[in-house]
C-alpha cells in the first residue's frame, strides 16, 4: 500500500535520505544532484502512477496507454525510470548510466525539461574516484527507492523541495547566497511587494525560485492563479533548480532564464526590457566587477542615474530593477546591505535622483545575523513607481523608516524573523503611522537636509535611558562587602600556610 506522507513526515523522509549519503561532497556542490535525484524520483513515481490509471482505463491496450502518457505533463520514454537505474546499481558505469537516462527523459520532453538535468553523474572531479563515486551514488539510490512519492500532492513535494533547499543553504555557508534567501525574509519581500490578479512578477536574481513562488502564493491567498512568473539567473546548476522548483510546484509556465542579468539581461521584448508589476529581489551584496565598463553604452540605458562603482554593484541591480517596473506603478522590493542607504560619490547621486523622482517609499532594516552568507544587518528598498508623475500617488511626499532590528528570534546558528515579527513590520507598512523607537513617516524636506542620507537611525531614535546609577547605594554596599572581603583573605593566607607556601 502507498503511504500518503505528511509535509513534516515528508521533510524528514526526504532530508534524511539525502543527507545520508554525502561523503566529502561540498553542501553547495552536493545539493545539485541529490535534489536532482528527487526530482527524478517524483517523475518517475508520478509516471507509475499515471501509468497504472489509464492500465485501470484501458486495461492491456498498451498502445493506448502509452499514446495517452506522451499526451501528459511529461514522458519517460523506455527504459528511463528510477526503476531501472535501481537495476543497474551494481553496475560499475552506475554514474554514466543515470546521466543516459535523465538525457533521454530530457530528449523525450524538450519544450519543458531540456537541459535541466545540468549535472554529470559520472564527474570523477566532482564526486571523486570510481570506488567513491558509486558508494555515494549507490547510497542515495537505495535511500531514496524506499520513498514513494506517488501519493504526495504536488505542493506537499514542491514544499520539500524547499525545505531541503533551505537544510542546504545552512550547511554551505557563505555558498548559500548563490542559491538560496531564507525564507522568513523572502516571505517578508513577498508580502511587502503586494502582488495582485494579472500581475507579472520578476526576479532579476532568481536562485532556485523560492522568492517568486512566494510572490505567487500572496496572489493565491486572494483567491487566484491569474499570475505570471519570471527569472533570470546567472549560475547555470542554480538555475536547473529553479526550473525544477517551478516543475515542482506545478509552475510549469514561468519563464525563467539563464545568464547574466547586468550584462545580459534575457527578459526582453520587442527588442526592449520586459516591463513587470512586480520586480522582487536578493541579488548579490556589492558584487565586484559587476560590469561596470560596460554600463555607459548599455542598450537599454538602465544607468542613466549614474554608473554604480566598479566593485559595489548594489546600485546596478536597483538600477535595472527600476527601469524593468512598469512606468507609473510598478513596485520594486530589494534586499540591500545598510551601505546603500548612506554611501556617497556617485552612489549618492543615484540616491539623490531617486528621492527626487520621489519613487523610495519605504525604507527597513533588519537585524544581523540573518543570512548564512554575512552577519551584517540588512535592509529593504521598497521602491514605488506609482509615485511617480501621473502616478496614482504621486502625492505621497514622504518616506516610511522602519527600525525593525530587533525584531527577531535568537538561534544558535543565526537569528531568524518569527512570524510575530513579519507581522509587525508589515502592519506597520501598511498603516504608515509613526511608532516610537521603531518607525517613522518622514518628509522629503527632512531627508534633503540630511544631504539625502537614508540611515535609519538619522530619522528614529532608538536611543534607550540608562538607569540611573546610585553611587552613594553602591559605596555603602562596598563598604559592607569589606568585612567579609578581609575575613576571606585571612582565611587564603592561612590555607597557602599550611600549603608551605608563602
Amino acid at each position: 500500500m502507498n503511504r500518503k506522507y505528511t509535509q513534516d513526515e515528508l521533510n524528514k523522509t526526504l532530508w534524511a535520505a539525502a543527507d545520508s549519503a554525502r561523503s566529502n561532497v561540498d553542501a553547495g556542490v552536493y545539493k545539485d544532484y541529490a535534489l536532482t535525484i528527487l526530482f527524478f524520483k517524483y517523475l518517475s513515481d508520478l509516471n507509475k502512477r499515471k501509468y497504472e490509471e489509464y492500465k485501470e482505463r484501458y486495461g492491456e491496450d498498451e498502445t493506448r496507454i502509452e499514446e495517452k502518457m506522451k499526451l501528459d505533463r511529461f514522458y519517460l520514454p523506455p527504459n528511463s525510470s528510477f526503476d531501472y537505474i535501481y537495476s543497474k546499481i551494481e553496475e560499475d558505469n552506475i554514474g554514466e548510466e543515470i546521466n543516459k537516462v535523465l538525457h533521454r527523459i530530457e530528449d523525450a520532453n524538450k519544450d519543458k525539461l531540456e537541459g535541466v538535468f545540468s549535472v554529470d553523474f559520472n564527474s570523477e572531479s566532482i564526486l571523486g574516484k570510481l570506488q567513491q563515486r558509486n558508494k555515494m551514488l549507490r547510497d542515495l539510490i537505495q535511500d531514496f527507492a524506499k520513498i514513494d512519492l506517488s501519493e504526495a500532492d504536488d505542493d506537499i513535494i514542491g514544499n520539500s523541495y524547499m525545505y531541503m533547499i533551505g537544510r542546504f543553504g545552512a550547511d554551505a555557508g557563505k555558498k548559500a547566497g548563490e542559491f538560496f534567501t531564507v525564507k522568513s525574509v523572502a516571505h517578508l519581500v513577498a508580502m511587502l511587494s503586494e502582488p495582485e490578479e494579472g500581475d507579472r512578477i520578476c526576479d532579476p536574481a532568481c536562485g532556485s525560485g523560492g522568492l517568486l513562488l512566494l510572490a505567487g502564493e500572496e496572489v493565491e491567498k486572494q483567491g487566484s492563479d491569474n499570475y505570471a512568473l519570471y527569472g533570470q539567473e546567472s549560475t547555470g546548476s542554480t538555475y536547473q533548480l529553479a526550473r525544477m522548483n517551478m516543475f515542482l510546484h506545478g509552475k510549469d509556465s514561468a519563464r525563467l532564464e539563464w545568464g547574466d542579468t547586468l550584462n545580459n539581461p534575457q527578459l526582453v521584448e520587442d527588442d526592449q526590457l520586459m516591463k513587470f508589476d512586480r520586480v522582487i529581489a536578493n541579488p548579490p551584496f556589492s558584487l565586484k566587477k559587476w560590469g561596470a565598463e560596460n554600463a555607459e553604452s548599455d542598450p537599454y540605458n538602465r544607468f542613466w542615474r549614474g554608473v554604480p562603482p566598479t566593485n559595489k554593484g548594489d546600485y546596478a541591480f536597483i538600477s535595472h530593477m527600476i527601469e524593468t517596473a512598469k512606468p507609473k506603478s510598478g513596485k520594486v522590493v530589494v534586499i540591500v546591505p545598510h551601505g546603500v542607504l548612506f554611501r556617497g560619490s556617485v552612489e549618492g547621486k543615484i540616491r539623490k535622483q531617486l528621492l527626487e523622482e520621489n519613487i523610495i517609499d519605504t525604507v527597513i532594516g533588519l537585524p544581523a545575523g540573518l543570512f548564512q552568507t554575512t552577519g551584517i544587518p540588512v535592509a529593504i528598498l521598497v521602491i514605488d513607481r506609482s509615485r511617480e508623475k501621473g502616478g496614482v500617488n504621486e502625492n505621497k511626499k514622504d518616506v516610511l523608516f522602519i527600525e525593525a532590528s530587533k525584531e527577531y528570534k535568537d538561534k544558535k546558528a543565526q537569528n531568524e524573523l518569527a512570524q510575530e515579527n513579519i507581522d509587525k513590520i508589515f502592519t506597520t507598512y501598511k498603516e504608515r503611522k509613526d511608532i516610537e523607537k521603531f518607525a517613522r513617516v518622514v518628509q522629503l524636506d527632512e531627508i534633503k537636509e540630511n544631504d539625502f542620507n537614508l540611515n535609519i537611525t538619522r530619522y528614529v531614535d532608538t536611543f534607550e535611558e540608562e538607569e540611573p546609577v546610585d553611587i552613594e547605594a553602591n559605596l555603602k554596599a562596598l563598604a559592607e562587602l569589606e568585612p567579609e572581603l578581609e575575613r576571606l583573605e585571612k582565611q587564603m593566607r592561612e590555607y597557602l600556610k599550611e600549603l608551605g607556601i608563602k
